[in-house]
């Protein structure tokens, strides 16, 4: 037998799902999602009957920043736009314990120990509690709060739950009025501290300034300085050396800003070139006149001498008087740049003495205005600080009465309570409808999301393509679910068709026309082999072609029982010389479809399969009949499966839908290419097609054409019926023809 070579694989595409794929697994998955959509929506219906109702009730504020009533004295209170992180930190505020605590001290009088007018008791009894400390109680009031900010506007919504509608009210109204009541007292206690704190500041300052004053004159009359003491500056009163040591300094400046440009200018002249000297000096040197005149003469003789060039020689007394006319406005350019730069250097020797002269009378000057100055220094400090300390009190006193002024001032319109809480009529939660249709939607979601997360972790066969792609092996037949023996149906069975398909990618997928033995192999148990191989057989017996089908199957023969013949003599019991052929095969009731069975398998005899006796005797049928198929053992238990492929003509895997993980089926067709098998195919088996869409064109099609009732359009004639039972003589003798 010939051994085909390795399929060259291609690289696998990846797998990319189409919606009719997503509604493929839907539908296959419906019980999962019917199952958990229905758990989801009545356990929520269940639970939405059981609970509690629960009121509400809503207290409204206007929370402004801390704004007087009116304005402050002597300021211009301006009104702050929408502060998002003030609404948030009042949120925080309403729900601190600061606020809570006294709700709770409120609602809950110490003298008072009726349940109905005493909070905390009323809620331990309801809790089944025999007391409850303020942080339990804080905690569940905590829990059935709800602070929020009122759409599109900046009103605060306090919001209270609880089971009892009139509860409900009493304690949202006392969250309101005490918020309100801890803001006003917050804000008076700050000012009021504040304005201790300035009196103390103000009689320090003031101690201060008395200090200071007795200090000052003192000095004065001990310095004897010619100051009054009532003129509010503290500048030094002015003399004849500090107005001749400004004089001084400001001539000091013209001088040497003076200095410093001939400086540089001379210095930028002489770093030029003769010719670049020329045209420099005119722009530099604003006073200068002669040089360009002297400039414009020469350049006007030039362009004369060039003229005359043109016309005549250099010996021309015209061009000779023109040279002469050029060299001597040459020679007087010279004369005055050197005269000009000469000039600028004794400008800047004469510049250069003034500047000391200067700088000497400066210095003598200061160090008179020094002497001065050293005298009454310590008078003129002192009346600073003085004047300085003097307006820190003035300060501190025009504060203080402002913020007298402004603690008198009302603060009600910081929190205003717009709407006050109301007795709640129907209750807000459970909401019926609504979680109700969250149900709905949460157990859809749920179904589906768990069908979904299920195909996931399904590793199985699903599609064709899931085969072709794990295996790189064409699939050559598709056969749907329930299908029985075609030997009982008949021909025109509505299941005939997916095996004729069958057989004829067999016939036209065979690479040499004299292949006429094949297996059937799988890689688990009860993947439908055994009934794929009979069927196929079948269908080849029905076309006329002579057949045997060998149930080679040695651990668990189940072809006998299709046929409801004896195991008692079979392939076993010619492998071991104990039979002759003629005396193990079988006739059926088609006359072209012969039966070997397995035998009984003796312990000792497990390696017939591999014996020189089976390939003599495969290639003694593959004589005798036109086709031979050999059922066998699932490949990944037992090595018969893996001799077989090896020993026959062809082999073909057939894979159960959604039954094994493809690495199983991927390992079957490994074992059987190792061993030199030639994998014709894949047979994917027992599809539901009335589930699954996808393989409705493969074999659905067929199904309906052949179970339209005869009387309707299309039907096709039936054969006669063939006779269920054949005698024995009947049989001996269709054997002897055959052997």
């Amino acid at each position: 037998m010939e051994s085909s070579k390795p399929a060259v694989t291609t690289p696998q595409s990846e797998s990319q799902y189409h919606f009719l794929d997503y509604w493929r697994i839907i539908r296959i998955r419906k019980t999962v999602i019917l199952a958990v959509f229905l758990l989801v929506v009545v356990t929520t219906t269940a639970v939405t009957f059981v609970l509690k109702p629960i009121y509400a009730s809503t207290v409204r504020m206007a929370v402004e920043k801390d704004y007087k009533d009116i304005t402050p004295l002597g300021q211009q209170q301006i009104q702050a736009g929408f502060d998002p992180y003030f609404i948030e930190t009042e949120f925080q505020k309403i729900q601190s314990t600061l606020v809570l605590y006294e709700v709770l001290e409120r609602l809950s009088p110490p003298d008072q120990l009726d349940p109905e007018k005493n909070l905390l008791r009323r809620w331990a009894e309801r809790y089944n509690e025999e007391q409850l400390t303020k942080q339990e109680a804080y905690q569940i009031l905590r829990r059935n709060l709800d602070v929020r900010q009122a759409r599109n506007t900046s009103l605060i919504e306090v919001r209270v739950y609880s089971e009892d509608k009139q509860e409900a009210k009493d304690i949202a109204d006392a969250i309101a009025e005490v918020y309100k009541t801890s803001r006003v007292r917050s804000k008076k206690q700050q000012t009021e501290g504040a304005i201790r704190e300035l009196e103390k500041q103000y009689e320090e300052q003031t101690n201060k300034v008395a200090t200071l004053a007795a200090e000052l004159d003192r000095l004065r009359t001990e310095l004897g300085i010619p100051d009054s003491g009532t003129d509010s500056s503290a500048s030094y009163q002015i003399s004849v050396e500090r107005e001749a040591a400004s004089a001084a300094g400001g001539q000091l400046v013209l001088a040497r800003t003076e200095l410093v440009f001939y400086e540089k200018t001379l210095e930028s002249l002489l770093s030029l070139s003769r010719a670049d000297l020329r045209e420099a000096i005119p722009t530099v040197v604003q006073a200068e006149q002669l040089l360009p005149q002297l400039l414009t003469d020469l350049s006007a003789v030039e362009v004369n001498l060039a003229t005359a060039r043109k016309d005549y020689q250099d010996e021309h007394p015209d061009v000779q008087r023109l040279l002469a006319r050029k060299e001597t406005l040459e020679r007087q350019i010279e004369a005055r740049l050197t005269g000009i730069l000469t000039g600028l250097s004794n400008k800047v020797v004469s510049l250069s003495g003034r500047v000391a002269e200067l700088e000497h009378q400066v210095q003598q000057v200061k160090l008179q205005v020094a002497e001065e100055a050293k005298r009454s220094r310590s008078y003129w400090q002192l009346k600073r600080k003085l004047e300085n300390e003097q307006r820190i009190a003035d300060a501190l006193q025009l504060r203080l009465t402002q913020e007298r002024v402004d603690s008198a001032l009302p603060t009600s319109s910081i929190v205003e309570i717009v709407d006050r809480a109301e007795v709640g009529l129907n209750p807000v939660r459970p909401k019926l409808i609504l979680n109700i249709a969250l149900g709905v939607v949460v157990g859809l979601i749920m179904g589906v999301g768990l069908a979904f997360f299920i195909e996931y972790l399904d590793t199985s066969v699903k599609t064709i393509d899931d085969v072709e792609r794990s295996l790189q092996t064409p699939v050559i037949g598709v056969i749907p679910q329930n299908v029985g023996l075609l030997m009982d149906e008949g021909p025109d069975s509505p299941h005939a068709e997916a095996y004729r398909v069958l057989r004829t990618n067999v016939l036209f997928s065979r690479k040499n026309p004299q292949y006429n033995t094949l297996t059937v192999v799988s890689g688990g148990a009860g993947e439908g082999k055994s009934t794929t191989i009979f069927n196929l057989a079948t269908v080849f017996a029905q076309n006329g072609a002579r057949v045997l089908v060998v149930d080679s199957d040695l651990r668990r023969p189940s072809l006998h029982k299709f046929l409801n013949v004896s195991n008692s003599v079979g392939l076993t019991n010619f492998l071991l010389k104990q039979n002759s052929l003629e005396e193990v095969v079988q006739t059926t009731k088609l006359p072209t479809l012969d039966f070997l069975p397995s035998g009984k398998l003796p312990s000792s005899a497990l390696g017939l399969l591999n014996s020189t006796r089976m390939q003599d005797f495969i290639k003694d049928v593959k004589q005798r009949y036109d086709f031979v198929f050999f059922d066998s053992p699932p490949i990944m238990g037992v090595s018969d499966a893996s001799i077989l492929a090896s020993e026959v003509d062809l082999a073909i895997l057939v894979v159960q839908y959604r039954k094994y993980p493809q690495a199983i089926n991927l390992r079957a067709k490994q074992m059987v290419e190792k061993v030199g098998g030639n994998l014709l195919g894949v047979v994917l088996n027992n599809i539901n097609i009335s589930q699954d869409s996808y393989y409705y064109y493969y074999s659905g099609y067929y199904y309906d054409y052949y179970s339209k009732d005869d009387s309707g359009e299309g039907a096709e004639p039936k054969a006669p019926a063939e006779p269920k039972t054949e005698t024995a003589s009947a049989k001996a003798g269709q054997l002897e023809q055959k052997f």
